[in-house]
């Protein structure tokens, strides 16, 4: 049986890493990154089988890092998981106080390279009727105070999503909203706040794993419908 493969982005920690976790223990081979490459290389080393991962160091609004990313995935690849994300100023500002250089930095990272990734790995996609699976947001379609960069960024990442599911009818193009999760990402858009109550990163994988293994049409999904269309 061929191994399959995955390049998750923003694995070191959060949806990433428990993404990474579960596809690892079901025997995938995965190409992965992170901004800290000490928390990369401890988050890969408490994967179940860290010989089958790659670790790629590095910001995804790099153009090099992605071209390294790139060059480390096989020629033919099963999924690509655009999971690495950045939020923005902490505490959330309104739009008013939002600095002009810091919504530029939130759309490279949201946005940009997601596509830029899509492009650079589009070949070895296409030889695997591969994947590609977007992490999006509930901000993206609602309006919420504070949240108008992030929103944006991720509001024009569904578009990208959609507009490529139509263009690469041979691959599956998903955009996921996970919903509330008890993250470190979470955490930065309140601080200070107890957000104990949301659920952890872990209780998302299976709705992600749905979109990567199961026979889902191309589309935009939220993850609460996902598990619960699969219970």
């Amino acid at each position: 049986m061929e191994i399959r493969t995955a390049l998750v982005t923003g694995a070191s920690r959060g949806l990433g890493h428990a993404l990474a976790t579960v596809l690892n223990d079901r025997g995938w081979h995965l190409v992965v990154d992170g901004r800290d490459p000490a928390r990369l290389a401890a988050a890969v080393a408490a994967l179940p089988r860290p010989d089958l991962v790659t670790a790629v160091p590095g910001d995804v609004a790099d153009p090099a890092h992605r071209a390294a990313l790139a060059a480390a995935v096989p020629a033919r690849l099963d999924a690509l998981v655009n999971n690495a994300s950045e939020l923005g100023p902490s505490p959330l500002p309104r739009l008013a106080d939002l600095p002009p250089e810091a919504l530029e930095r939130v759309l490279t990272v949201n946005t940009v390279a997601p596509l830029a990734l899509v492009q650079a790995v589009l070949p070895a996609l296409r030889a695997a009727g591969g994947r590609v699976l977007d992490v999006s947001s509930d901000a993206a379609v609602e309006a919420h105070p504070g949240w108008g960069g992030y929103g944006a960024s991720k509001a024009a990442l569904d578009r990208l999503t959609a507009v490529l599911a139509e263009e690469e009818p041979g691959l599956r193009v998903y955009a996921v909203d996970p919903g509330d999760m008890r993250t470190d990402m979470h955490q930065a858009a309140f601080p200070g706040e107890d957000i104990g109550d949301r659920p952890p990163a872990e209780a998302v994988v299976p709705a992600l794993l749905r979109l990567l293994e199961d026979d889902v049409p191309s589309g935009r999904y939220r993850a609460a419908d996902l598990v619960a269309v699969a219970r």
